[in-house]
């Protein structure tokens, strides 16, 4: 196995979570998939903002767990959830950080969705 480099945040490539104040739902074609007031917002350098939901906040049930993996130096391992109710589009739109670094410790036991693949409702 490889050795994968594991970086801090910093000046250079600051990365922030901080609490979304507002509710957030995830809808895939009109049937809500999660819904919550608890989602944490993650604003990683000039990346867009990502919206994390608690894992206890989303209807699981609506999602297969995939074996994709991605690997962030900032973050960790990513695992991969499906989405079958949009077929091809649905595969892998859904990722969590199992055990991030200590940086993002608080992503831990949250979910994050491809706003491209879901609707992201926002108040």
């Amino acid at each position: 196995m490889a050795h994968k480099p594991k970086l801090r945040p910093g000046p250079n490539h600051p990365i922030t979570v901080t609490p979304y104040a507002g509710r957030i739902k995830v809808l895939v074609d009109g049937k809500v998939l999660a819904e919550t007031t608890e989602a944490l917002t993650l604003q990683e350098s000039t990346y867009p903002a990502v919206r994390y939901i608690p894992r206890q906040d989303v209807d699981l049930g609506q999602l297969e767990r995939t074996e994709h993996s991605t690997y962030c130096p900032f973050k960790g391992d990513a695992s991969y959830y499906s989405i079958p109710a949009l077929n091809d589009a649905g595969e892998n739109a859904v990722w969590t950080y199992e055990t991030p670094y200590d940086a993002v410790a608080d992503i831990k036991d949250h979910l994050a969705f491809y706003p491209d693949r879901v609707e992201l409702i926002e108040d």
